[in-house]
């Protein structure tokens, strides 16, 4: 099966639905980019899922799939909430288990608006005696250029992931020491009044029910995601002295399922500022109904810019971390940073 045989499209529609634009909007009001994104993550993982599922059934009519990463989610222009927005996916590339499903957001019509790309990393699943089960998929077929580049990108996303992982655990380089040496010694200065990375954090609890559930006695990643996004958002405005917009999702990871009567701890936190962009890396941790296990569920990291009403981007105040935990995670997010600025257009 060639890759461009995978493609499925999928239109929200905003612009013919009163009640369903009324339930995307952030603020019953006019206003520039008035678009609930945490909604646009659920439907974005909702048509993944869809997408990877026309293929897997093809082969095992019974598996299931399961979201593992989303990857390079770049806002290129605001949405407008009164037009409808396209969804237009392919699966880019297959693994032995895995699938990376290409998406492009855009609002169709004269001017077309595209409003982003991303890719999202699918697993397939099945289930045997009442044992979970990675299955092993056929590859996909890559013959013309356009199908092969998609493929390599897909692979080199993967690559660049990895490689950015190996490099946290590399040690600060010159620049980067005195970057972080520079910050420590601001806060030894008297009358210091700097914004600290440690009380710049929000957190909420939250128990998991039916009606949260995708895949039998699983909770639905999409709705986990934009909690964690919504929360992420109002931390942000923390240090946002106008308005805090999302600019990138730089990464989110799924590492253990959510399950019906699971506890969920989200944790927002601000660990980098620079220019005009805000780095908020969100965790969320699932607790299980009899309290006997918890575990890491998903880690987030999202970049958001702080504009003024006409989306011109605004400079935000210098945060200052404190201990190794914060430095790392400062870290870890200019690093980031850097490479979004260096290598993407984010608005």
């Amino acid at each position: 099966m060639r890759a461009n045989e995978t493609s499925y499209y999928q239109t929200l529609s905003l612009g013919s639905d009163p009640a369903l634009r009324r339930r995307h909007m952030v603020v019953a009001e006019p206003l520039q980019g008035n678009l609930r994104f945490g909604l646009l993550l659920e439907s974005l993982d909702l048509v993944a899922e869809a997408t990877a599922l026309r293929y897997v059934n093809r082969f095992f009519p019974e598996a299931r799939v399961v979201t593992a990463a989303i990857d390079d989610i770049f806002v290129r222009n605001a949405a407008d909430v009164e037009r409808d927005i396209s969804f237009q996916t392919r699966i880019n590339h297959v693994g032995r288990s895995s699938l990376v499903v290409g998406i492009r957001v855009e609002q169709p019509g004269e001017p077309a608006n595209h409003i982003a790309s991303c890719h999202f990393t699918m697993v397939a699943r099945s289930w045997k005696d009442g044992k979970e089960f990675s299955v092993a998929l056929p590859p996909l077929e890559y013959l013309d250029d356009n199908e092969q580049r998609r493929a390599s990108k897909a692979v080199a996303s993967r690559e660049e992931y990895r490689t950015q992982q190996a490099l946290l655990c590399e040690p600060p380089s010159r620049e980067e020491f005195t970057m972080l040496s520079g910050l420590h010694q601001t806060q030894e200065e008297p009358g210091f009044s700097g914004l600290l990375a440690k009380k710049l954090v929000t957190d909420a609890w939250e128990r998991m029910y039916p009606e949260q559930e995708n895949v039998p006695q699983k909770i639905f990643g999409g709705y986990l995601i934009r909690r964690a996004y919504e929360l992420s958002c109002i931390c942000s405005e923390l240090v946002a002295p106008n308005r805090a917009i999302i600019a990138a999702v730089n990464r989110i990871n799924f590492f253990h399922p959510v399950r019906l009567g699971d506890k969920l701890h989200y944790t927002s936190r601000i660990v980098h500022t620079g220019g005009s962009f805000i780095c908020v890396e969100a965790n969320i941790e699932r607790i299980s109904r009899d309290r006997s296990s918890k575990a890491l569920s998903n880690s987030c990291l999202f970049t958001f810019a702080n504009v003024d009403d006409d989306l011109n981007h605004l400079p935000v105040p210098v945060i200052y971390p404190a201990t190794y935990a914060e430095d790392a995670r400062y870290l870890a997010a200019h690093r980031s940073l850097s490479s979004l600025v260096e290598h993407h257009s984010i608005i």
